[in-house]
Parts: structure tokens; C-alpha cells; sequence
């Protein structure tokens, strides 16, 4: 449980996008506020101006349904990444400070590895993970090889489809391979960036 503020009983609640990673507002929740968003799968906050639980949505429609709810280091704070049924703010706008929250690329990239590194601690019995990790890094290695070599024949072939199945399964072995030597897609990004003049 976190630590709710000893005078108003509250806590800071940071609502995320899952998808986009996008921040969408911020609120406040008490312990009923909690334990009925952890029960209902849906974010209730306590209003502050009402001074009563309000489900967010409840008159717009527009819900926030839960994926996690994550505790800050201070035990202060809540991060609840959450799926948006429709905009977030009252006024209309996706977000509280009025972006646009499209989906990213590099949002995906980001949900992509979180679900390696979940297979990676917790390998799924017959899942195509579990199965190249059974056979160790060697094998990781020579898959992302080969995916390498077929890109870079289709690439010659001038066959932009293939091309891009090719790059895609070239990009997930090495995001494999890379999660497995406790490195991942920001480790390579800081390397570029440091080369970047």
C-alpha cells in the first residue's frame, strides 16, 4: 500500500497511457479510491472539490481502464498505466495539458522489449522464447545472423515487403540477444547518441 498523506488521506495518482507512454493527467486517490480501482479495473480518484469517490468517465463515458498500478521509490506517489476510453481531460483534449496522444513507434519498440524481458524472467512451456533461450546465447546469435543475411538479400532484391518482414525479425532477435546480456534498446541508443557530432 503507499504511504496516503497523514493529513488529507490522499495520494498522488500519475495516469499513463500504456500504449503511447504518454502522460494524460494527474489525481488524487484515498484507500476506498484504490482498492475500488484495483477491484473494478477502472480508475476511481477521490474529488477533492466534491469531496466524494468519483469513477472517472462516469458521466463522459470516457474511462481509463487499468493495465498496472506501480508504487513510486518513496511509496508516495502512484504511476497507473491505463488503456483511454476517449480523451482524458474535461475540457475535451487527449491530455490534461492538451497533446495530442498518438501512438509512437518507439512506444511500441519500448512495450516490445518490456514483453521480451517478462519472457526472458518467466519463459512460457512451448513459446518460441523459451525455445531459442533452451538452446542459449550461441543460437540467439546465429538467429540474428541469419535474419541479418536475409535482410540484407532482400534489400538487394529490391523486395520492399519481404524487406521489411526481414528487418522486423532482424530487430526482435537483437532485441532478444541484447535482453539477454542484461543490455537493451537505451544502452544502444546512448551509444548513438555519444556518436551523434
Amino acid at each position: 500500500m503507499p504511504q496516503f498523506d497523514p493529513q488529507s488521506g490522499l495520494v498522488a495518482a500519475i495516469i499513463q497511457d500504456s500504449n503511447t507512454l504518454r502522460v494524460l493527467m494527474l489525481g488524487y486517490m484515498n484507500a476506498e479510491a484504490l482498492t475500488k480501482t484495483q477491484r473494478e479495473g477502472i480508475v476511481t480518484f477521490w474529488s477533492r472539490s466534491k469531496k466524494r469517490l468519483w469513477t472517472k468517465g462516469e458521466t463522459s463515458g470516457n474511462t481509463l481502464h487499468v493495465v498496472s498500478i506501480e508504487e513510486d521509490c518513496d511509496q508516495d506517489a502512484l504511476l497507473i498505466k491505463v488503456i483511454p476510453q476517449g480523451p482524458t481531460c474535461h475540457t475535451g483534449t487527449d491530455t490534461c495539458w492538451g497533446e495530442a496522444n498518438s501512438s509512437s513507434n518507439l512506444a511500441f519498440l519500448t512495450e516490445l522489449e518490456r514483453t521480451i524481458q517478462n519472457r526472458i524472467q518467466a519463459p512460457t512451456e512451448g513459446s518460441y522464447v523459451a525455445k531459442l533461450l533452451s538452446k542459449g546465447t550461441a543460437k540467439i546469435a546465429q538467429k540474428v545472423g541469419e535474419e541479418a543475411v536475409e535482410t540484407v538479400i532482400e534489400a538487394i532484391k529490391k523486395d520492399t515487403p519481404k524487406l521489411n518482414e526481414e528487418a522486423a525479425d532482424l530487430l526482435f532477435h537483437l532485441l532478444l540477444l541484447l535482453n539477454t546480456h542484461q543490455s537493451c534498446l537505451t544502452d544502444v541508443l546512448k551509444v548513438l547518441k555519444g556518436r551523434a557530432k
